[in-house]
């Protein structure tokens, strides 16, 4: 364990690590389409079990089957417990991270529930398809579709299309920040109340000071993200594409952010740097650094102070930009 590690984080990794240790493993193959992933994402689902269990109760939890770009894609929808009068809820549209190979709307459930008491709006799970089964841009397109979904049709549902928040963690950042600029750039979208951006991936660089120093031995390593990158976007030329790494973006335009993100993290630094250009571009931003944690602490909401800590803080920013919009 790293001294830095701040104490909660520490406890919660060990206990994840002797949990583990009863379950089946895996390694990732060499190249990402060598094999099936539906037994790796199996286990995978059994380690972090778990951290679905606990958190707030919802006053209502749907799963909807949208139709999206030719399918029907599931997302689940939570209302928070919001007062006997019913009324059209602002929404944060989540999308899951996992480096676009892990991850579904039950990984992250309770951290949707938590948003949605904390801010008091309801949270749509969007169960977008994963790589490498598909690559860049399919699952930022399903993400734009059912963000636009909600703008148009949310009313059927409770669901205020004019106050929409685009969030994400990791892989899922990187989703919401495309989103984002996709929208800005895309006549006739739906204006964003704001981007709730957690820990994400920003670029395709892995030589940044902080993969330098965290490139293993902090859960998320520097081997683990050139596989996620070739899983999701094989093509290098393709990597350049503001879409799929938001820092190469013209930023100016985009709508309030916040952005979280943990100390002992190989992302750390592109976190920092995309804070940075936000400002520098005129977008409103507020920006926070969790020291001590390591990548993915949001989802040990109720074991890790900091988890609970960020929640409660983005509560706030979410209910303030919905009031703005």
């Amino acid at each position: 364990m790293d001294p830095r590690m701040d104490a909660d984080m520490a406890a919660y990794t060990e206990a994840l690590a002797k949990r583990a240790l009863g379950l089946p493993s895996f390694t990732l193959p060499a190249d990402p389409r060598e094999r099936p992933f539906d037994e790796p994402r199996r286990i995978n689902d059994l380690q972090s079990a778990p951290l679905q269990d606990g958190g707030p109760v919802m006053a209502e939890t749907r799963e909807l089957w949208l139709p999206i770009r030719g399918r029907r894609l599931l997302c689940r929808l939570h209302r928070p417990l919001t007062g006997p009068v019913p009324a059209p809820l602002p929404c944060l549209v989540y999308i899951h991270g996992g480096g676009w190979v892990w991850g579904s709307i039950d990984s992250h459930d309770r951290m949707a529930r938590e948003y949605a008491a904390a801010a008091g709006c309801a949270v749509l799970l969007v169960d977008y398809s994963l790589s490498p089964e598909v690559m860049f841009p399919h699952a930022l397109h399903e993400c734009a579709d059912v963000t636009r979904w909600v703008a148009a049709h949310g009313a059927t549902h409770g669901l205020d299309g004019t106050r929409i928040a685009v969030g994400g963690d990791s892989a899922g950042a990187n989703l919401a920040a495309a989103l984002g600029l996709l929208l800005r750039d895309t006549p006739a979208s739906p204006a964003l109340s704001g981007l709730l951006l957690n820990y994400g991936v920003y670029d395709h660089r892995l030589d940044t000071p902080s993969y330098r120093e965290f490139a293993d031995g902090y859960g998320l390593t520097q081997a683990k993200m050139d596989f996620y990158w070739r899983a999701y976007c094989p093509d290098p030329a393709a990597r350049m594409n503001p879409l799929a790494s938001p820092l190469r973006a013209e930023l100016a335009g985009l709508p309030p952010c916040l952005l979280h993100w943990a100390g002992l993290d190989v992302l750390a630094s592109e976190s920092a740097a995309m804070a940075d250009k936000l400002t520098a571009a005129g977008v409103s931003v507020e920006r926070q650094l969790f020291p001590g944690v390591t990548h993915g602490f949001l989802r040990s909401c109720g074991a890790v102070a900091a988890a609970d800590r960020s929640i409660a803080l983005a509560g706030d920013w979410l209910r303030r930009v919905f009031r703005q919009g």
